[in-house]
């Protein structure tokens, strides 16, 4: 069996270089490839393409890259919690290309699957449309989107063994089960590594030939975006 373990997060991340398209699992906090991102900031790559949900918070996630002004345009569904995010774009120092979070799911799906473009009724009749081929269907009119093109996806799992095979846990699962083997190479950051043949194979939610990395992360701080407790009576 193919082993794609590497040792840490530098070896993980070899190759990544400036201008290249990358994607990220994750929603808001949850699920998202800590250690990789920290990586990226300590690589000082920029001019960065990035798709991903949303960018974290102004001092976490993808907002330490837009800290760093590493990334150059966003491809997202959500501005989020991050005030760093909104300024660059209200500002214009960041290109941003909101999209539907149901398309922008979609069209890491279809990269998954190979299929090169889509139909949606989402965004029909708004900006979402623009320039974009457009058909009816069943008496319901529907955009073409395209499926994305990243050189690098990179996926956050709670468990996973020595041949790429991964189990995502709870919510945590989102976009980083349809971003894996989305791009030329996928690399998974997972917080047990086990060895191959250890995993129930009932319970694999992304098998190990779409990774082509995986490493054991560490120190995960999982944070939560917007804490709410009941007050005390």
């Amino acid at each position: 069996m193919i082993s794609r373990k590497v040792n840490n997060v530098q070896e993980a991340l070899e190759g990544i270089q400036d201008g290249q398209t990358i994607m990220l699992g994750g929603f808001g906090l949850c699920g998202i490839p800590e250690n990789s991102i920290a990586e990226l900031v300590q690589k000082n790559v920029t001019d960065l393409t990035c798709i991903s949900n949303n960018a974290g918070v102004d001092d976490f996630g993808l907002g330490l890259l837009l800290q760093k002004r590493q990334i150059k345009k966003m491809i997202s569904s959500y501005v989020g919690e991050n005030a760093e995010f909104e300024r660059q774009m209200l500002s214009g120092e960041l290109d941003v290309e909101l999209t539907p979070q149901g398309t922008l799911a979609e069209k890491c799906r279809a990269a998954q699957a190979g299929i090169p473009a889509f139909f949606t009724p989402a965004g029909f009749g708004t900006e979402v449309a623009e320039g974009k081929e457009t058909r009816e269907f069943n008496g319901k009119m529907h955009v073409m989107e395209l499926a994305y093109k990243a050189d690098f996806s990179i996926v956050k799992a709670w468990k996973g063994d020595e041949a790429g095979n991964l189990i995502f846990k709870g919510t945590a699962r989102n976009f980083n089960a349809c971003m894996a083997g989305a791009a030329k190479i996928t690399i998974a950051e997972v917080e047990e590594l086990v060895p191959a043949g250890t995993l129930n194979p009932n319970e694999i939610h992304i098998p190990g030939i779409m990774v082509n990395r995986i490493f054991q992360g560490e120190k995960f701080e999982k944070r939560i975006e917007q804490r709410t407790v009941r007050q005390r009576s």
